[in-house]
């Protein structure tokens, strides 16, 4: 019984080792395919061939319903991308499964507090992940180019998932703060983990999200 039990957890620490070696190589070539599609700062886009839509990724909402920090930033990049006429559209991308829960809502009501204006607002209320977010702006919105607003951490895999379904990208970062350490150090290793994820939906399970009606944006 104790050799077999031996075997047993030889054998699941070398298949953990293999895991994670998988984990990490593919992180590293998405790192290596996306580095140069990825703006440090607005003032570092193109420009005038920036993509005419932003697309706003949800994460998280307060117990007050407001967006967290980190969803914040990144709707206050998405403005700030609108105010300076380099967008023309945000698409709000969240979740919306429970009558209580209303990211995309959250996120248009901090978008007007910062001066965008309601009629520009795009809302997705079956963004529950980035692959849906990503399906959903192309084949419900009709999306062709956008630029990925979201947080370092999180760009290479939404950029991945956006060209998987037709959409050519851009990201900016909206790291607009330091957040808490311990819960970036979380978010790298579930990232890591979600992206080896993003691949296997994408060429091997083919989830089909939530969807609907075309509702092409105009721009």
């Amino acid at each position: 019984m104790r050799k077999f039990l031996k075997r047993l957890l030889i054998t699941l620490l070398i298949l953990s080792a293999i895991g994670a070696a998988i984990i990490v190589a593919f992180n590293v070539w998405l790192s290596n395919a996306y580095a140069a599609r990825i703006y440090e700062s607005i003032d570092d886009l193109p420009g005038k061939d920036t993509p005419p839509v932003a697309i706003v990724f949800g994460a998280g909402l307060t117990r007050s319903g407001e967006p967290t920090a980190v969803l914040y930033d990144r709707v206050a990049i998405a403005a700030e991308l609108y105010q300076r006429g380099l967008v023309n559209k945000l698409l709000l991308s969240g979740d919306n499964r429970f009558e209580n829960y209303n990211e995309p809502e959250a996120m248009r009501r901090t978008a007007i507090r910062l001066g965008v204006p309601d009629e520009d607002l795009v809302l997705d209320y079956a963004g529950r992940r980035t692959y849906d977010s990503c399906y959903r702006a192309h084949e419900i919105f009709g999306v062709q180019r956008a630029v990925l607003v979201t947080q370092a951490f999180h760009l290479e895999r939404a950029l991945y998932l956006c060209e998987a379904f037709g959409i050519d990208g851009v990201g900016v970062k909206a790291d607009r703060r330091n957040y808490a350490g311990g819960a970036q150090t979380a978010w790298l290793v579930r990232e890591a983990i979600a992206t080896l994820g993003a691949w296997v939906d994408v060429n091997l399970t083919r989830p089909t999200p939530v969807l609907g009606p075309p509702l092409p944006i105009e721009n």
